[in-house]
């Protein structure tokens, strides 16, 4: 059965692909208080600095930002924009997560994050930081790229 719900991004780290070679990636979801869902629904969100954390058998969000909902009052008021969030993985996910991780310059961070029926997803990559020689050879293929569509689109 294929899945083609129709989802909304609501935020993408687009750094991430340019410094990091991205692998794995993995859908989770978020626990979050009910201004936060509100605020990500407005789609003010921002993940360019977010990353993953395994502590204790669970997945963490950490330095994920999520503004205050203007609409929210008393006790539904956000206390901490980058509080960490809990993941929803599967224990097969998290143990994934967790050996990939372990391997020498790896690291797991988000590259964005979706609603999906009316829930906020996360996407998770497992990923290994560039050099700076193969960021300039991703620069050097992109540009050669972009002469070629160039080439074509006039022609």
């Amino acid at each position: 059965m294929a899945d083609d719900t129709p989802i909304k991004i609501v935020s993408s780290n687009r750094r991430a692909s340019f410094d990091y070679e991205l692998g794995e990636r993995f859908e989770a979801g978020m626990s979050l208080s009910g201004a936060e869902i509100k605020s990500i629904r407005t789609g003010k969100m921002d993940v360019r600095d977010a990353f993953v954390l395994i502590r204790q058998g669970n997945a963490w969000l950490i330095n994920a930002y999520i503004p205050q909902y203007e609409m929210a009052t008393g006790f539904n008021k956000i206390s901490e924009e980058r509080r960490e969030r809990l993941l929803l993985l599967h224990r097969r996910e998290i143990s994934n997560i967790t050996k990939g991780i372990e391997q020498k310059g790896f690291t797991a961070i988000a590259t964005k994050v979706y609603l999906k029926r009316g829930r906020a997803k996360v996407e998770i990559a497992l990923a290994r930081g560039k050099k700076n020689y193969d960021k300039r050879e991703s620069i050097a293929k992109r540009d050669s790229q972009r002469d070629i569509d160039r080439a074509l689109r006039d022609r």
